[in-house]
């Protein structure tokens, strides 16, 4: 199956490179191109595109804003949205994931790490390199932690362990060895987790935790 792309960049230099660096994978190919946030949003809207690859920054639109309108918690058939941006642009990358992205890579991480974003928003993966996922995330947590007394966790203990390992950049395999369960019930909890805390994806339960300080930063 081909995965369709939309890109959205206001650097015509940088669209040609994603759709080189794309179109060179034969299960992928760029349905549209669009040069601001506007557009992003009404070409994404006519082709309905399986991947939108947004910059963050772009004229009309930035890529928050193309982000809310195309994944955001009131959209009633939401698309999946990567968002392009490097560690100097974190603020900008907090905003959208709590948007609705489905992921994030660097400007600067390779064609091949891009590919892989592509096709784990397909997948329905959120978090694309844990590693990068892990870093950044711990980079935008600066501020303190709610007070667990005045806002209590509405998971149980199991269901921690799950969103403490997720939020370490653990996969679902993973998760499913370190805690001793099966895949199935690994899958399970999540979907549990995600009806409990009102998370549209992965992202929202990665971003849940760091809020909420469950994560080991040291």
């Amino acid at each position: 199956m081909t995965i369709s792309v939309l890109l959205a960049d206001d650097q015509s230099m940088i669209r040609r490179g994603l759709r080189l660096i794309l179109e060179d994978q034969p299960d992928i190919e760029v349905v549209g191109e669009a040069a601001d946030g506007a557009e992003a949003v009404a070409l994404a809207r006519r082709l309905r595109p399986d991947v939108c690859l947004v910059d963050i920054r772009m004229p009309l639109l930035d890529g928050i804003e193309v982000t809310r309108a195309l994944a955001g918690p009131q959209v009633p058939d939401p698309m999946r949205v990567v968002v392009v941006t490097t560690f100097d642009l974190d603020e900008y990358v907090y905003g959208a994931l709590r948007g609705g992205a489905t992921g994030f890579v660097l400007k600067d991480a390779g064609p091949a790490l891009l590919v892989e974003a592509v096709r784990a928003a397909h997948n329905g993966e959120a978090l694309v390199s844990p590693s990068v996922t892990v870093r950044l995330l711990r980079h935008l947590t600066t501020a303190p932690a709610p007070s667990r007394a005045a806002r209590p966790l509405p998971l149980s203990d199991r269901e921690l362990q799950v969103v403490r390992a997720l939020a370490r950049g653990r996969t679902n395999q993973e998760i499913a060895a370190e805690l001793f369960i099966s895949l199935s019930t690994v899958k399970s909890h999540l979907s549990a987790i995600q009806t409990k805390l009102g998370a549209r994806n992965r992202v929202g339960i990665v971003t849940w935790a760091w809020e909420n300080g469950l994560v080991d930063t040291r």
